[in-house]
């Protein structure tokens, strides 16, 4: 067997243990940081106040105003906030939304971010950022916004509900799953996707049995540290392509439009990528787009992008929007596959 890849190694500081939280303030130190600016989403805002009370004086706001998919008015305003306050760096909290929101800061600024995730969402570990304008999400990759360390602390899982557990699992696994048949993977990179399929797929059921399950909840948190570490490293197909679009124009939920969407494209895109449906299957036991429409499904999760709020009219706009600019696939896209695609996820039926 030939060999022919590149792999780029991405720069940054990864804490992995349960209680590493507490290590917030030598890792501020480590990186010089005295004026920093703490990112949240509202309802974190309370959160993220005391898991930062540690560090004093050196905490110069805290931007609870995070909101999924970065809304680009909301973006400015927190770059205006922080050179007002001269920040030199900041701290994002929680799960996509707040990341993101810090990545914005950092893409204006180049601010160092420290990541502490609380879902499985995996921005962390990207150079990849996203912002929504007018119903339509624009992603690029800037290293300044690869966080310089991210903090990974099972025990601030431990409040994620189960169902939630379930879709933010999810869309880590998304990300596993793409990057096994990503254009520009490498050993490595499929050696760290299949896994984290094969953790993630594991802990979730126990997740959702017993949330209070540390050792679930590592298992996890672990699983999603390799997705995210994955993501940043390849480019990303049919799947991530549908989801920006979904999440962009109709405002849908991140983690649960990603848990309709994969096994959906997965039964698409699988046939075409015999080495990436042969690493899932060995992770799953089992056929992986059937396999992960029915663990999601019985763990709670909504497989309906109607449900979730799509409307019945929407296909076309989306169909129109992913033939309108062309992305890696392992296997070539029409207007009637993607129907077929959406048609399926619209209705929450089982992948065919």
């Amino acid at each position: 067997m030939t060999h022919d890849f590149v792999h780029e190694s991405r720069p940054g500081r990864v804490v992995f243990a349960v209680g590493a939280r507490t290590r917030l303030p030598e890792e501020i130190d480590r990186l010089g940081l005295r004026r920093v600016m703490v990112v949240s989403t509202p309802d974190q805002a309370n959160h993220a106040a005391e898991l930062t009370s540690p560090l004093g004086d050196r905490i110069a706001d805290l931007h609870a105003h995070a909101a999924r998919h970065v809304p680009v008015p909301v973006a400015e305003k927190a770059v205006t906030r922080s050179r007002e306050i001269g920040a030199d760096g900041c701290i994002a909290i929680g799960g996509g939304s707040a990341i993101g929101l810090a990545k914005a800061i950092a893409k204006d600024t180049g601010l160092p971010i420290i990541a502490v995730p609380t879902t499985y969402a995996g921005s962390e570990m990207t150079p990849i950022w996203g912002l929504t304008d007018a119903e339509r999400k624009t992603t690029g990759r800037d290293p300044r916004v690869l966080p310089s360390t991210v903090v990974y602390d099972p025990e601030l899982t431990l409040t994620l509900p189960g169902k939630l557990s379930v879709t933010s699992g999810m869309n880590a696994l998304a990300h596993s799953a793409e990057a096994l048949y990503a254009p520009d993977g490498s050993p490595i990179v499929a050696l760290m996707a299949a896994e984290s399929a094969r953790a993630l797929a594991d802990a979730l059921p126990r997740v959702v049995a017993d949330p209070r399950d540390i050792d679930a909840r590592s298992d996890a948190l672990y699983g999603a540290w390799l997705a995210g570490s994955v993501l940043g490293a390849t480019t990303m197909s049919l799947h991530h392509k549908l989801c920006h679009i979904l999440g962009g124009t109709f405002d849908l939920p991140h983690a649960e439009t990603h848990t309709a969407v994969l096994p959906q494209v997965l039964a698409f895109n699988l046939p075409a990528a015999p080495q990436a449906r042969a690493a899932l299957e060995s992770a799953f036991g089992a056929e992986p787009a059937g396999h992960l429409f029915h663990l999601a499904g019985s763990l709670g999760a909504e497989m309906s992008l109607k449900a979730l709020g799509m409307p019945e009219d929407g296909v076309k706009t989306v169909v129109a929007q992913a033939l309108s600019a062309p992305y890696a696939n392992p296997r070539p896209v029409t207007g009637a596959d993607l129907e077929h695609i959406l048609g399926n996820a619209l209705a929450g039926v089982a992948p065919v």
